[in-house]
């Protein structure tokens, strides 16, 4: 191909390219996706339904009046590796005080066989939960891993953070906070 064909192709590339945006784009100005936000501060945690590695399937809204930190991993995920110790030690020291967490497999991005040797490894003892179709990560718009989110008795996001690892500090200032 002759180099002033292969320019031609490129911009007429380019112009469908940019048709294609200007007949997809919403005129109102919202997503396609409708008028649904990422899940923030203040406003209702998504719930969801989601099996453990046993079949389990546990609810978030089952843990309302529990104070809960969904923290959405993969074993892949070098930060989400880093913090899973201090998750576990937050866990341990605030659940009899009515603190959860969730620790969220992003499953269908992961490698399922590594998943139960890593929480063995880790000596987790929080729920486990496997987002096998991305569900949670639709519901929850995953952007990146590490996500946590801490969510008050009464089912709202009090904090959202993205990427990790998080700090014993943080960690220990958030749950006391969802915890009042």
């Amino acid at each position: 191909m002759q180099p002033m064909q292969r320019r031609i192709i490129y911009i007429i590339i380019l112009i469908l390219g940019f048709v294609w945006i200007l007949v997809s784009a919403d005129p109102s100005g919202m997503s396609s996706a409708g008028n649904i936000s990422a899940p923030q501060q203040g406003f209702p945690a998504p719930d969801i339904a989601l099996k453990t590695p046993q079949g389990e399937t546990v609810r978030l809204a089952d843990l309302r009046g529990q104070a809960v930190l969904v923290n959405l991993w993969a074993t892949w995920c070098p930060p989400c590796r880093a913090e899973m110790q201090t998750i576990e030690t937050i866990y341990n020291e605030y659940k009899d005080q009515g603190f959860t967490v969730l620790g969220v497999n992003m499953t269908y991005q992961d490698a399922p066989l590594e998943i139960i040797p890593f929480v063995n490894e880790q000596k987790l003892t929080f729920p486990i939960l496997l987002d096998e179709t991305g569900d949670m990560a639709s519901a929850y718009q995953l952007k990146s891993l590490p996500s946590s989110f801490f969510i008050d008795r009464a089912g709202f996001i009090d904090e959202v953070v993205i990427g990790g690892p998080m700090s014993e500090a943080l960690l220990r200032t958030r749950v006391e906070k969802i915890l009042k």
